[in-house]
């Protein structure tokens, strides 16, 4: 076995790269105030960005769902990676080297599978590439330049040919050190009689890319007549591809549809070709599958559904591209983006109108033009006779339904108003009452929802205890001022140590009164105190993190550390406000339980325990004044 990767390495992995980096090629971030960024989370549906980013504590935390954690746990997530293959991931992207501390360097067979099969997609697109100057690719580089496309082109998409042979990408493949089952599972060979043979033969090789920019699969186009195979061919799924996950022109696309806000979905990779070199650059496309719900989560995260947002999908306009513009509809809520569909003159597609008009009609066509909401309506609309009242009282039963989906209600009466048009109901208000009524019916059979005053709290107010992540312990409310106080005390412990040391190593335990605060407590104790985190944030953190007794606490430390703080200047007072305010608290207590004991023992206690008990309320009372008169030169 390879063995554990060395600490110190690992160290210097989580050093070298940074996690708004890492984190920024899957979704979008913006800036979140005191350092922080926020955005989507990419690992639950949201509407706003409750996930947020520390960059100088390499710390990352959701609020609506809890995730968190470093650069590692990051990748290990959303990737499915395990621990050392995250390791080995990153290290490759920093340029480090790995020692193991049993076996020395890490042989490449011993690496993780994903990190494998990523390896083998590599190599296959750089031998396919290669390929594509071959005398045998004539006929591949002939389809481009029909479609427009030079050899700069093909490079730039890293498009290439696999050769008609049995098994070339097979052999290139041993050669490089991986194995036949490897092969297999990538889904760049296949069972043949005397062993695994290649999948794509003699065709065009599109590699298609994940969000990160690794090339997760192929997209094949057939050339030739006598290849009996359909006339797109695509990798089948695999540990690393999953076609409804995946967005082709993703990696090239992802930071000019964070930065303009506005996607453009096409049909085909030429499509995306085409969009690109005549300056959209925000095109992708699906693999050949319909866009879905996965395919939406991926554009969510970039687009980051502000007002402003745009999606437009490109459809050829036969019968075909209508019913996907219909599909694409029956998710179109998921999105909070505005939706658009773009057909063009003659049903040409954006490869074809690039040819025959030119890379401004390409520009022109992406142009919001149709909302997708009225292009779906006028699709049923459209199959009805309309001159009759039998035909509109139809048309208006099928269009109803779908209307009354549309989940914002000052939308919905506006769609609900051109539906009366469109059908030719003078009765405007019938028809919004009608979708109105429908929408009810639709809730009432689902169960309601939230209202809308129930939103997710903000991040700073999020109930941490009420989840899964947090530590076991009564609910906490934040509207309880002692738990907000505790709470924002133990930030400033992970966020700003040297602004409550060393009086803050000094409390126990016992001062927090919730729960999973005091395990917050223990575990900074655990680490050190907060006084090590005086020279070195980073590696503090990742002490107090590792010293967390189980995973809920970690997931508290992490939320506490990269939540955001209260104040508008965080400076010595405001933490000695809090430092005094958690002490006197706690004083206070102490003073009730000892009047409390005072009490029963009464008049006719033994003498002795009776004064040694009135001494110590008198040090508490005394203790509290001081506290209340000095403040933070009191502790």
């Amino acid at each position: 076995m390879a063995g554990r990767i060395n600490d110190d390495d690992v160290k210097a992995v989580r050093d070298a790269v940074p996690i708004d980096a890492v984190v920024s090629e899957y979704l979008q971030l913006r800036n979140a105030g005191g350092g922080n960024l926020k955005g989507l989370c990419p690992f639950h549906d949201e509407k706003s960005p409750s996930f947020q980013v520390s960059p100088s504590k390499g710390l990352f935390h959701c609020f609506g769902c809890q995730e968190g954690g470093d650069t590692i746990a990051f990748v290990m997530k959303i990737d499915h990676l395990s621990f050392s293959e995250t390791v080995e991931r990153l290290a490759a992207k920093a340029g480090i080297t790995l020692r193991y501390e049993e076996g020395g360097y890490n042989p490449g067979h011993q690496r993780g599978e994903r990190i494998r099969l990523i390896e083998a997609h590599k190599a296959a697109a750089q031998f396919y590439a290669e390929q594509l100057g071959s005398a045998e690719a004539e006929i591949g580089r002939a389809f481009l330049a029909e479609r427009g496309f030079d050899q700069a082109a093909a490079q730039h998409f890293g498009v290439g040919y696999s050769p008609a042979g049995w098994d070339h990408l097979t052999r290139y493949l041993r050669g490089k050190g991986f194995s036949d089952k490897e092969l297999i599972v990538s889904g760049l060979s296949q069972d043949g009689r005397r062993g695994p043979i290649d999948r794509f033969r003699g065709r065009l090789m599109w590699p298609i890319r994940d969000v990160g920019g690794e090339v997760v699969g192929f997209g094949a186009r057939k050339l030739r007549d006598d290849d009996n195979g359909p006339k797109y061919l695509n990798t089948p799924e695999t540990p690393i591809y999953k076609k409804s996950q995946v967005l082709y022109g993703i990696d090239l696309a992802k930071k000019d549809i964070a930065k303009s806000s506005r996607a453009v979905v096409v049909e085909g990779y030429t499509d995306v070709m085409a969009c690109h070199l005549a300056g959209v650059t925000t095109a992708i496309a699906t693999c050949g599958t319909a866009f879905g719900g996965e395919h939406i989560k991926i554009l969510r995260r970039l687009l980051m559904d502000n007002g402003s947002a745009r999606v437009i999908f490109t459809f050829d306009g036969d019968a075909a591209g209508q019913k996907a513009a219909l599909r694409a509809f029956e998710d179109d809520q998921k999105f909070a983006a505005e939706t658009y569909i773009a057909i063009a003159p003659d049903g040409m597609d954006p490869c074809d109108l690039r040819l025959v008009k030119g890379d401004e009609a390409v520009q022109e066509l992406v142009e919001p033009r149709t909302p997708l909401f009225e292009f779906a309506l006028r699709q049923i609309i459209a199959r009805y006779d309309l001159e009759t009242p039998a035909g509109r009282a139809a048309a208006l039963d099928e269009a109803a339904p779908i209307v009354a989906r549309i989940k914002n209600v000052a939308s919905q009466h506006e769609v609900a108003v051109q539906l009366a048009g469109m059908v030719g109901i003078l009765d405007t208000q019938f028809v919004v009452r009608r979708v109105a009524q429908l929408a009810r019916w639709a809730r009432d059979r689902g169960g309601r929802g939230p209202a809308p005053s129930a939103a997710r709290p903000a991040p700073s107010a999020a109930p941490a205890a009420q989840s899964p992540a947090a530590p076991a312990g009564p609910a906490l409310n934040l509207r309880n001022p002692v738990h907000r106080t505790e709470r924002e005390l133990l930030k400033l412990a992970l966020q700003h140590p040297a602004l409550v040391s060393p009086a803050f190593d000094a409390y126990g335990v016992d001062e927090f009164t919730a729960p999973p605060y005091a395990a917050v407590r223990q575990t900074i104790a655990e680490a050190g105190g907060a006084e090590q985190g005086i020279d070195s944030s980073a590696d503090y953190l990742a002490r107090v993190r590792d010293a967390a007794p189980d995973d809920r606490v970690r997931a508290l430390v992490t939320e506490l550390a990269v939540e955001p703080l209260h104040g508008r200047t965080v400076d010595e007072a405001y933490a000695g406000n809090h430092l005094v305010a958690v002490r006197l608290r706690a004083v206070d207590r102490r003073v009730r339980d000892v009047q409390g004991t005072l009490t029963r023992l009464g008049a006719h206690g033994d003498p002795e325990q009776l004064a040694a008990v009135q001494n110590e309320l008198w040090v508490l009372q005394q203790y509290a004044q001081s506290l209340r008169n000095r403040g933070a030169d009191a502790l």
